[in-house]
């Protein structure tokens, strides 16, 4: 999912191995079979070209990593305090990123007097971040951390 995401563009299992061979060997099937099954699964979409699939990305990484969060935070006992910890955790760059999205989903007053953002009266962020389940990445399809965006075996 790294490369499909980071070239936004639909792309070929050749093109993939291509690029992962630059860095370790790794077989056209191995390539083949994880596109597969992330199409199986729904996380990505393929159209035929002549006699190959290019393959798009369904969701983007922000959406995917989104998710994700609201799914941990979800599934805590106390959610507070695991939002405490969470930020306890974070750089000082991580900590201004998020008051800047803070700053972006917060009330406009002077704007929007029922006090939530546009279209959104009960003053919670808009949209559903839990309305579709997070997709894993190639990674998660192969046994390896989710999170970790080195390609499985690299070392890296």
């Amino acid at each position: 999912m790294t490369r499909v995401w980071q070239w936004n563009r639909p792309v070929t299992v050749r093109e993939v191995l291509e690029d992962l061979q630059q860095e370790r060997s790794i077989a056209y099937t191995t390539v083949m079979t994880v596109m597969d099954n992330l199409h199986q699964k729904g996380w990505v979409r393929r159209e035929v070209d002549g006699r190959a699939y290019r393959y798009t990305a369904v969701s983007t990484r922000a959406a995917y990593s989104a998710a994700l969060m609201n799914e941990a935070w979800s599934r805590s006992d106390n959610p507070a305090a695991a939002l405490v910890a969470f930020f306890g955790m974070m750089s000082p760059e991580q900590r201004e990123a998020l008051q800047d999205a803070v700053r972006m989903v917060s009330p406009n007053p002077a704007g929007n007097p029922a006090g939530g953002p546009a279209g959104n009266p009960a003053g919670g962020p808009v949209g559903n971040p839990a309305a579709s389940p997070p997709e894993p990445t190639a990674e998660a399809a192969e046994g390896a951390d989710p999170a970790d965006d080195t390609e499985p075996g690299s070392g890296r």
